[in-house]
């Protein structure tokens, strides 16, 4: 692991990341998912793809890379495609799951990989809908100890700046940002996720004007459980001239 500090926005983060395959001809970059961080994706693919240079990175706030601000998805897209420059990669192609997918968007790569991308918001089920009323109800009265009792399981254990970068990515609709993608895109999701449902996945490859979608046995998490095939349709898209 190595640490490249970066300058964004009058701050300096300090990146925290891994590189395979340094003599690769292109760069690969791996983004993971919200409360996860660059192991998860260098265990599904650093052994694969080896003609290319994989980048894997701890986005902010996560694994070895720290935070103490509040950001949005634009902001890490810059945080990262600065980090990019400094260490003289390019982005020929992106792979981003979850929330990584995001952020692999904004980066506009020449080839970008969605794994369960999250950014389609969807109607919130009723108990979820009461939870979120009750909350703001007892808000006033309670303040950290009842958030305590409200938060998702994303957020636990947060401290308060990652909170509210949290609040400021979970919802957001990235349509317009999906459709503006206009060079080619693999869309790779699991059948049984929840997290980010299979209907998420067909409304970006509707609204990409290049993009094709795969639906994967397997959850969230399809490509920790069944990496071989992942692997398979992800380098027929990227060797593709």
């Amino acid at each position: 692991m190595a640490i490249k500090p970066v300058r964004y926005d009058g701050t300096t983060f300090r990146i925290a990341y891994d590189i395979f395959n340094p003599e690769g001809e292109r760069d690969l970059v791996f983004l993971h998912g919200w409360g996860s961080d660059k192991a998860l994706m260098r265990q599904a693919f650093s052994k694969a793809f080896p003609s290319w240079r994989h980048i894997y990175i701890d986005l902010p706030g996560f694994g070895k890379s720290e935070n103490d601000r509040v950001l949005t998805t634009s902001d890490y897209a810059g945080i990262v495609d600065a980090f990019l420059k400094a260490i003289g990669a390019k982005k020929d192609a992106a792979v981003g799951h979850s929330f990584g997918g995001k952020v692999a968007t904004l980066l506009a790569p020449d080839r970008l990989v969605l794994l369960s991308s999250a950014g389609i918001v969807l109607p919130k089920p009723w108990d979820v809908r009461f939870k979120i009323a009750l909350f703001k109800l007892l808000k006033p009265f309670g303040g950290a100890r009842v958030r305590r009792l409200f938060v998702s399981q994303d957020a636990a254990g947060m401290p308060q700046n990652m909170y509210e970068t949290f609040k400021n990515v979970v919802d957001e609709d990235f349509s317009a940002r999906f459709a503006a993608y206009r060079r080619p895109a693999l869309l790779l999701w699991g059948k049984e996720d929840t997290a980010t449902p299979p209907k998420t996945g067909e409304t970006i490859a509707s609204l990409m004007p290049d993009a094709r979608l795969h639906l994967m046995e397997g959850d969230h998490y399809f490509f920790l459980k069944h990496p071989d095939e992942t692997i398979a349709k992800m380098e027929a898209f990227l060797e593709t001239v």
